[in-house]
């Protein structure tokens, strides 16, 4: 008999409950949501590090991905425990879902089931190019560069023709290790906002607005961004419910869909995130009881 039915997975810098951090507090409060979720719908529920190397993951049912956010900075490390444990028990979101979520080139997926993403140039590892060329090519003036496998905005810059030679030497150093893409820079973002829309079990359960402080260009609240509860309208609930459905032939069990306004006033996906995205239990307490029925009905 298998010792749990669900693991919460979180990564090691997030196990200490004393810790006093508000970003730390954050975390664990967004875990002990749906680890009380899932307990209420009768769940055997533990919460453990990804990389925990004492635990026998073949004694659990499945496992949750909620906070493993130093996957990126170890991306090697973690594909490998992918492969592995991906074979010893279920995983939510599940293999195929991640690994093809894990590198944004997922776009060109999802452009060619007609889902309007924001405008890209891939650039690939070793790629014989540089900044100038790019923004020659593409016509774009301000851009924003960042790795197509990243999280939490690092190794991201925002680009214009002023500042292009000052980052080449960084572009060439980063393309020697990994792919690279390039976007244009879209001022609604900075104006308006970007809107978070989550999906449970492939409907609407609730949205934030995420809006970058005063002189910067990154939402996250890393970086000093405001969140707060956001009602979206029917336009834009369509757009991201459509988006989970036609991403996999297997329905992601939870999703995050950021969506905003383009440069050319056209709704567009910024990203799609089915591994292990910030779903804002804290401000909609009620969607992590969506995502554990929802879990509870089609996994147990």
């Amino acid at each position: 008999m298998k010792k749990y039915d669900i693991i919460i997975l979180t990564d090691r810098r997030y196990l200490d409950f004393s810790n006093p951090a508000p970003y730390v507090q954050n975390v664990l409060k967004e875990d002990t949501y749906i680890r009380e979720a899932l307990e209420e719908e009768g769940l055997k529920t533990g919460r453990l590090s990804w990389d925990d190397a004492n635990f026998d993951w073949s004694q659990t049912k499945a496992v949750l991905f909620r906070t493993t956010w130093d996957y990126f900075d170890r991306f090697d490390e973690f594909s490998a425990w992918l492969d592995k444990v991906s074979k010893q028990t279920r995983l939510l979101n599940s293999e195929t879902i991640i690994r093809w979520n894990l590198d944004k080139r997922y776009f060109l997926d999802l452009e060619a089931k007609g889902i309007y993403c924001t405008p890209t140039r891939f650039i690939e590892k070793n790629e014989k190019t540089s900044l100038k060329e790019l923004h020659s090519q593409t016509g774009w003036e301000e851009t924003v560069l960042k790795p197509c496998v990243s999280g939490s905005s690092r190794d991201t810059f925002k680009l214009n023709p002023s500042i292009i030679e000052d980052h080449e030497a960084v572009f060439k150093e980063l393309i020697q290790k990994k792919a690279m893409m390039l976007q244009p820079f879209q001022q609604n973002i900075v104006l308006k906002g970007e809107i978070s829309i989550m999906v449970m079990g492939g409907e609407f359960s609730h949205a934030v607005l995420k809006v970058a402080k005063a002189g910067d260009f990154r939402v996250q609240d890393d970086f000093g961004g405001s969140v707060q509860l956001y009602h979206p309208t029917e336009e834009e609930i369509a757009f991201a419910e459509n988006t989970v459905k036609v991403c996999s032939d297997e329905l992601p069990s939870y999703a995050r869909v950021d969506i905003f306004t383009d440069n050319d006033g056209n709704l567009a996906l910024a990203e799609l995130e089915l591994i292990e995205p910030e779903l804002w239990f804290r401000i909609c307490p009620n969607a992590a009881k969506l995502l554990a029925a929802y879990i509870k009905k089609t996994h147990f």
